[in-house]
């Protein structure tokens, strides 16, 4: 590949995406648009060695409005559309649809302006909405809020993007919660949590949590844009998490193991915290203080995400990480995430 663009380029997986393209010397140039740069990080020497020597380009741009002519090359090998709003509990439901509809409209006619043949879009399991019942990519998709309602609509723009023109081809990965160096979300916390001693369980111990770690999703984005290669394929819609999806304890096991403290979290009534997380609510929303509790993050806790990566299966994937190798692989990047 000559040429690579990512919207969304500089967060979490945008970065991960490009170490992985520069590691395996995959593609000639790799123009990263976003609103900021990207962190100089102690995993990313590659990225950062990218921005020096020219082989990585910064852009600035909001996705919310159109791309401009003459921001980005006429011609792209691959389109990578990251950009979204995801954080749940955190912003109003109008702040998902802004991002992600537009940003899926604006990416779409860029692409359709420039030759641009193949776009991988990065949505999420959210359209499948919690269920403890086994959801596959050919479930019918129930989600339940803004995000999960507007990354379901961004998959029918890019969709009709490759529709529009013969040769077109796109691939949509759906990831559970993916977790890994520089994440900062909910694993991260769960790892602190336990490294120091203060993680307890909620009555939810048996809670399904579809999740993979960053480096495996990298891997299969890179398997699916093979898939699509072959001829008699235009489009692939993949699930990606660890197979099977791990439970709460599992996920909890396997974190302690790579800590090295072997110790039996206690357990406490889930009415209790969630009793406890309207008062703190009332105080966030009257004073502007963010609450580590929130109603909507403890209802979370306690509904599975029963999401399998059947299609991968299919296929054929090999998974290169188990959760408790990428646990390890994330200790040795970010050592202290562990402590």
């Amino acid at each position: 590949m000559k040429s690579v663009v990512v919207f969304g380029g500089t967060g979490f997986i945008g970065t991960h995406l490009a170490q992985h393209l520069l590691m395996r010397g995959l593609v000639e140039t790799i123009f990263l648009v976003d609103l900021n740069p990207p962190r100089d990080l102690p995993y990313t020497q590659l990225l950062q060695s990218g921005l020096k020597d020219g082989k990585v380009v910064f852009v600035e741009h909001d996705v919310r409005k159109p791309v401009p002519s003459g921001l980005l090359p006429q011609k792209a090998d691959i389109v990578f559309n990251l950009a979204a709003v995801h954080r749940e509990p955190g912003h109003s439901p109008g702040e998902y649809f802004e991002t992600n509809l537009l940003g899926a409209e604006n990416v779409c006619a860029w692409a359709s302006e420039t030759e641009c043949g193949t776009m991988v879009f990065i949505s999420s399991i959210s359209p499948y909405g919690p269920s403890e019942e086994k959801k596959t990519e050919s479930s019918l998709p129930l989600p339940e809020t803004p995000y999960g309602s507007s990354k379901l609509a961004a998959e029918k723009i890019h969709s009709s993007w490759q529709s529009a023109q013969e040769g077109r081809k796109l691939l949509v990965l759906r990831p559970g919660v993916v977790f890994g160096p520089g994440e900062g979300g909910n694993v991260t916390r769960l790892v602190r949590s336990l490294a120091r001693g203060y993680f307890v369980y909620l009555g939810n111990r048996n809670v399904i949590k579809a999740a993979g770690y960053i480096k495996e999703l990298c891997l299969v984005a890179m398997f699916g844009l093979d898939v699509l290669n072959r001829p008699d394929s235009s489009t692939l819609l993949l699930n990606f998490t660890i197979d099977p999806p791990p439970t709460m304890e599992q996920m909890v096991e396997a974190i302690l193991k790579v800590i090295g403290k072997m110790r039996r979290p206690f357990s406490m009534p889930r009415s209790l915290l969630l009793g406890l997380s309207y008062p703190l609510l009332v105080v966030e929303r009257t004073f502007g203080v963010k609450m580590p509790i929130n109603p909507v993050r403890v209802r979370k806790l306690f509904r599975s995400n029963n999401v399998w990566p059947e299609k991968l299966k299919c296929l054929g994937y090999k998974y290169s990480y188990t959760l408790e190798s990428a646990l390890e692989d994330w200790k040795k990047d970010v050592p202290q995430d562990f402590s």
